[in-house]
């Protein structure tokens, strides 16, 4: 019988048919959720010999939400992923005209899934740009509620903008901004809540799977209250709660100063041996670069919000491009979970059968994981990999390969599923 999954002290209580709601998407969802739920069934199916089976409730957001009922993003909906706690979705549109907020933002804020999970790997027979892709292991722990995408901007000429700008003036004695008149204005809240238990997120993570560290991307070399608040506050939660778990660039910074640099890097490389946690931090613009030359620095990153865009968005185009890359947004306090396809609605190619369902399709692999189902994820895996070896793959990865065999989406799915 169907039943809710639920949390309890913090712990998923998953039954082996479990309720989960989708929502198929805009643009090409439609063809990529019709064939890629049959491989996620299979997967199941086949793990667990049919002991186990999703219950699979659509509910409605986007393009088919608003023809039907008049909403973009319905309270049916909401309600469902409330109740339901874990979810997954296709691709949404953002709606065109003022003051209408996008879809994947609206849905990230009202359920408070702070963490934008982001795991990026290279698959073999994945052509990319790089010389050595396999290299490329790193997951992204990126803040989703704060930042710049709050939404709390004005545009330049309204009554809004001229208040805001003559609270700043006369209030606060800014006298900074070159041109007033013409100037729309924007606020980036970032807090240590917000940023604490980001970094928490991301150094279970690394803890529960042995990864060698954690780094802080930031710009606080910039914007040294929000940017730089984030580091500071991040290097306190580590060093609090974590102890003896980890190891700190702001711990080694301390020792340099009192016993000098030998004896710093001394300790640190004990603290390697002894497989502590290295905490450590990187300015973004560095970061971009240093994650293109040298990947195998990072194992998982912890950053604000549109530091987390460009950087998940460049580590997907280093495998081999967003059609690869999974996405989920969660609160590990509450339980929710929204796993997603990460690239947009490609009405240019929608309905023409070429879309590559591999993001969705990986994100649901990230969705078993995540309720501890990882017979059945591992199926889909080593499907994946099996089929890119052998040159099998949608028109937009297959063209790069030198045996690649170009698959429409339905034929791509059906093949992996008889992978299985």
């Amino acid at each position: 019988m169907p039943q809710k999954v639920t949390i309890e002290n913090g712990k998923l209580n998953v039954p082996d048919n479990p309720i989960i709601p989708f929502i198929e998407g805009d643009g090409v969802g439609k063809e990529i959720w019709k064939n890629a739920q049959p491989v996620i069934d299979r997967a199941v199916e086949k793990a667990y010999q049919g002991k186990r089976k999703i219950e699979w409730k659509e509910v409605l957001a986007g393009e088919k939400a608003f023809n039907q009922t008049g909403s973009w993003l319905p309270d049916e909906t909401m309600n469902a992923f409330r109740e339901y706690l874990i979810g997954i979705k296709g691709p949404l549109t953002t709606p065109i005209g003022g003051g209408i907020r996008s879809l994947n933002v609206a849905l990230r804020q009202d359920l408070d899934l702070y963490t934008c999970l982001r795991p990026v790997r290279w698959f073999k027979g994945v052509v990319t740009p790089l010389k050595e892709p396999e290299k490329v292991n790193i997951t992204v722990f990126r803040e989703n509620t704060e930042d710049i995408y709050a939404g709390i901007e004005w545009m330049q000429g309204t009554d809004e903008a001229k208040k805001f700008y003559k609270f700043l003036h006369d209030e606060m004695g800014v006298t900074k901004v070159r041109f007033p008149e013409t100037s729309s204005f924007g606020v980036k809240p970032v807090s240590v809540e917000g940023t604490e238990r980001l970094v928490c997120a991301a150094i279970d993570y690394a803890l529960v799977n042995n990864l060698p560290s954690v780094t802080l991307v930031h710009k606080g070399n910039i914007m040294k209250f929000t940017e730089g608040g984030f580091k500071t506050w991040g290097y306190a939660v580590a060093e609090r709660e974590y102890g003896d778990r980890v190891f700190t660039m702001q711990q080694w910074e301390k020792i340099k100063k009192e016993k000098g640099e030998t004896e710093a890097n001394k300790i640190l490389e004990e603290a390697k041996a002894s497989k502590k946690l290295i905490v450590k931090d990187i300015i973004t613009d560095a970061f971009l670069q240093n994650s293109l030359l040298k990947p195998t620095d990072y194992s998982v990153i912890a950053t604000l919000n549109l530091n987390g865009d460009y950087a998940s968005d460049q580590l997907a185009a280093m495998v081999g491009g967003i059609g690869i890359a999974p996405g989920a947004n969660i609160n590990y306090e509450t339980g929710h979970a929204i796993f997603e396809a990460t690239h947009g609605t490609a009405p240019d190619i929608a309905g023409k059968d070429i879309v590559n369902p591999s993001s969705l399709i990986l994100s649901a692999v990230m969705m078993l994981e995540y309720i501890g189902w990882n017979e059945a994820s591992d199926l889909i895996i080593n499907g994946l990999e099996s089929m890119f070896s052998n040159g099998e793959a949608t028109v937009d990865l297959a063209r790069f390969m030198d045996n690649g065999n170009s698959l429409p989406t339905s034929r791509f799915c059906a093949a992996l599923k008889e992978t299985l």
